[in-house]
This record gives structure tokens, sequence and C-alpha cells, in this order.
């Protein structure tokens, strides 16, 4: 696993060891970083489910002004810092220790919004579509957001976009489907 373009590039983060994580491939953490393109410059950046900090610190790397790391797993925090730590980002990434509805109803507490928001959470256990209920409460996306959830084919979130926003394409690697989602265009 590794940084593939950027600031960081070519460098190798710290992978789990003997606990249920499932990094983001690297082709397909490429094909997302394809799709973004140069939205991820500048961005406000939320890593739900950071596990190892893959996805964020790819962001940070491109360019994000600022990533927010979230888990409730210690030992998926202590690897996401430890790889924050090797990439020097720290003043730009911060972590917290919470699960994903939580730390929703935080956030948005505390007045953050973001560019981005990465939902990569344990497949087939329903999480994607409650994330998506809880963000139409709690509003974490800025008016030109996506989200970006990576999800098991066997997850059914056709109909999971909350009001006011749209699934806009879909991409499937194998059993591994990455959903992107924005706020409904005002007509």
């Amino acid at each position: 696993m590794r940084i593939i373009t950027g600031k960081a590039r070519g460098l190798r983060l710290n992978v789990p060891k003997n606990y249920d994580v499932r990094p983001t491939a690297d082709r397909v953490k490429e094909s997302l970083f394809n799709i973004i393109g140069t939205r991820v410059m500048g961005a406000t950046v939320l890593d739900l489910f950071a596990g190892s900090g893959n996805l964020g610190l790819e962001s940070w790397s491109r360019g994000a002004r600022f990533v927010q790391f979230v888990d409730n797993s210690r030992n998926s925090l202590q690897l996401t810092s430890s790889n924050i730590q090797k990439c020097r980002a720290e003043a730009d990434c911060k972590v917290l220790k919470h699960d994903a509805e939580a730390a929703i109803d935080l956030l948005y507490k505390q007045g953050q919004r973001f560019d981005l928001v990465f939902v990569d959470p344990p497949y087939n256990k329903g999480w994607v579509q409650k994330v998506l209920r809880k963000l139409e409460k709690s509003p974490l996306l800025t008016e030109e957001g996506w989200l970006i959830a990576e999800h098991s084919m066997h997850d059914e979130i056709a109909d999971a976009a909350p009001e006011g926003f749209e699934i806009f394409r879909s991409q499937q690697y194998g059993e591994t489907v990455l959903t992107f989602i924005r706020r409904r265009p005002v007509v």
C-alpha cells in the first residue's frame, strides 16, 4: 500500500496486521483519484472508517488542505496516526475516535463542512445506508461536495441517496464498487 502521487509519492504506508481492516487496493484508489481529479486540490476531506488512513493521506498528498480521519477502532487510529507521521502531515490532519454516526453529529455541531467525504466501511453491514441517512440530518457536505462510498457489489445502495442528493456515478472493480454521490442540482 503506497501513496500514488503528490508530495508523498511512492511512500509505503504501514499496513494493518492481525485485525479486520480492508485497505483500498491501489488500482481502485488510482481510479478513484482519476475520477476526482483536481477537485482534491485545496479540499477539506473527511475519511470515515479510516482504517489505515490510505484515502485521506492520498488526498493530502494530492493537495487537500485538511483531512479529518474517523474510526472507532483504537488499532486503526494508531495505524492512521503512524501513517500521518510517516507522511509528515500532522499539521493538516486530525484523528477522531468515534463511530461514524456519532462523528457526523459531532463534526456538524462543530460547524465543519467537507468537500470530499470517503465512506469505506466493513462490507455487507449496512453502514453506507446508515451514514447516508445520518448525513441527511447533519449535512457535512459543502454545496459542491462529493461523497464517495466504497462498498461490496452486494450492498444495495441504489435507493440510499438521502433527500436532496443523487448518485451520479458508479464504478465496479471485481467485488468492489465505488459510488459517487452529490447534492441534487436545484432546477
